[in-house]
């Protein structure tokens, strides 16, 4: 019943109170001067999604940094203690080098293998269709890609029939290969879950750069080669500069993801086998030892990483406007 109720209030109520807002906004508007009207109009339209930010953003951002300068049970003031427990942790700083690895092999990879399959799919007839494949693991939820990897990775004891798709295939084709434990031999199995990640997140970028690569103009790649410039020279001088914007944006979100994964780790390790990074080292802070002080230092910590990432890419984006 409560369900039906909320469910009740979200699809009449919030439509409802939306168009009270706005009718009772114009006719206060109505009330002033053109000059004040005109001055006054946006801050009212602004205001009610400036309300939800600060709310659910603004707020809980400002209130988990009160709450990392406080112990677990958030009522005894530590000041930067959960700091030094992040900066001086062995598991802390194995996460942390762990979000670096993330940060220097998935990010390039994705980036790399993205711009490479956009271009040379741009040449072939059945573009759609071999993008279609390359997209297809981005349909599939974080979860399924978990498993369907666990049962890549699968290992069995030498001299047994393999399980695993990889270490069965390995096996078979090169003699004497001994089956691999990939996710649970570091720094292996960082690599292991990465190569997952890429799996899931090359197609995303392939998309973009493909967009980007047909809004170069075709007659100005024939003209470069007309002028007897090879193929690279037309990828490296024209091709390659005119998506730098779309390369910035995928490398930016990749750069974010790599600092935020957790699904994957969580799924396929949990982080055991020393494969924890910073998202999931939180999670198990706030919910299985409920250190709430300390998840949510992780959680500042994290925050900072990835707001200098977004003010780069904001600083891009209005140097591109201001060049148009």
């Amino acid at each position: 019943m409560q369900r039906l109720l909320l469910a009740i209030v979200v699809l009449v109520g919030v439509p409802a109170v939306l168009g009270g807002y706005i009718v009772l906004t114009e006719r206060l508007l109505g009330l002033a001067s053109d000059k004040a009207r005109d001055r006054i109009r946006p801050w009212l339209w602004l205001g009610p999604a400036a309300a939800l930010l600060v709310v659910f953003l603004v707020y809980p951002a400002l209130r988990t940094m009160v709450l990392s300068l406080f112990d677990a049970t958030s009522t005894t003031f530590v000041g930067l203690g959960n700091y030094v427990y992040i900066f001086t942790d062995k598991i802390m700083l194995m996460a942390l080098r762990n979000n670096v690895i993330w940060l220097v092999f998935f990010t390039p990879v994705t980036v790399g293998l993205g711009l490479l399959i956009a271009v040379l799919a741009d040449r072939v007839r059945y573009e759609a269709a071999f993008k279609a494949l390359i997209f297809l693991p981005m349909a599939i939820s974080a979860v399924a890609a978990g498993v369907i990897w666990r049962f890549m990775y699968a290992y069995r004891p030498p001299g047994t029939a393999q399980t695993g798709t990889l270490n069965a295939l390995f096996t078979a084709i090169i003699p004497g290969f001994q089956p691999q434990t990939w996710l649970t031999n570091p720094p292996l199995n960082n690599l292991a879950i990465i190569v997952i990640a890429v799996w899931i997140w090359t197609g995303f970028n392939m998309v973009l750069l493909s967009a980007g690569l047909k809004g170069i103009p075709k007659d100005l790649l024939e003209a470069a080669r007309v002028d007897g410039a090879n193929e690279w020279q037309v990828f490296r001088h024209i091709t390659l500069p005119m998506l730098s914007s779309t390369i910035g944006v995928v490398t930016t979100s990749m750069l974010i993801f790599a600092l935020k994964s957790f699904d994957l780790v969580y799924l396929v390790t949990n982080g055991n086998f020393d494969t924890e990074i910073i998202a999931n080292r939180m999670y198990k802070e706030m919910f299985n030892f409920h250190s709430y002080g300390r998840a949510s230092a992780i959680a500042v910590v994290l925050l900072v990483a990835i707001v200098p990432i977004m003010v780069l890419n904001i600083r891009r984006f209005r140097q591109q406007e201001e060049m148009r």
